[in-house]
């Protein structure tokens, strides 16, 4: 859950809206319907989706979005999972009240465990999350990504901290001017060892 929420809410602190709630919706969909854990959920990705229709002119959708998101975290405690819960409350309210505040001013950031996090400061299991979320907003295969993903926690498991899988994650969350050379690199060093693991497979 942790790693699900700081992925979302460095995604969201960096601007990028509408793909905040695919790091939170995978877990949400699991949880129960009304229990605390899905209502913080369903209230962060009302969130994420009041201020992108606020951001696209779609007043309707955010008055609606911002009202029902405020309804989700309204009786969570105020630090819930380490979020400090009161500023998006109060946020949510402002813009429900008047959603062409997002024309004058940006939308309040997300505080996780007395930091505004962001995709330069994940540790790994966030930043592999927010990497396939990434991937998706900005219209990548995300196959190559998420095997990336699952080639670096083996080589984490392994001992490697130098996999070249961890650095290439990393660069491809952080760098927006380079994503597309950094992508291309990850594709390829996620052929070759696929390939090998295809050799070793024939060999028996």
């Amino acid at each position: 859950m942790r790693d699900r929420l700081r992925a979302g809410v460095a995604v969201f602190n960096d601007g990028h809206y509408h793909a905040a709630h695919d790091a939170w919706e995978e877990r949400w969909l699991d949880l129960k319907s009304g229990s605390d854990d899905e209502r913080l959920l369903h209230g962060l990705i009302q969130y994420s989706g009041a201020v992108y229709h606020a951001r696209e002119g779609n007043w309707e959708g955010a008055v609606g979005l911002a009202a029902s998101g405020g309804g989700y975290l309204a009786e969570l405690p105020a630090d819930y999972r380490e979020l400090r819960l009161g500023p998006v409350r109060s946020f949510l309210a402002r813009l429900a009240a008047d959603p062409e505040i997002l024309e004058r001013r940006g939308p309040v950031q997300i505080e996780h465990e007395g930091t505004l996090p962001t995709l330069s400061a994940l540790g790994f299991e966030p930043m592999a999350i927010a990497a396939v979320v990434l991937a998706e907003a900005f219209g990548y295969d995300e196959e190559p990504v998420a095997r990336a993903r699952t080639y670096a926690r083996q080589d984490l498991e392994a001992g490697a901290d130098d996999s070249t899988f961890i650095t290439l994650l990393f660069d491809f969350v952080r760098e927006d001017e380079n994503r597309g050379i950094i992508y291309q690199r990850l594709t390829d060093h996620v052929g070759r060892r696929r390939a090998r693991e295809e050799d070793v497979t024939g060999l028996f």
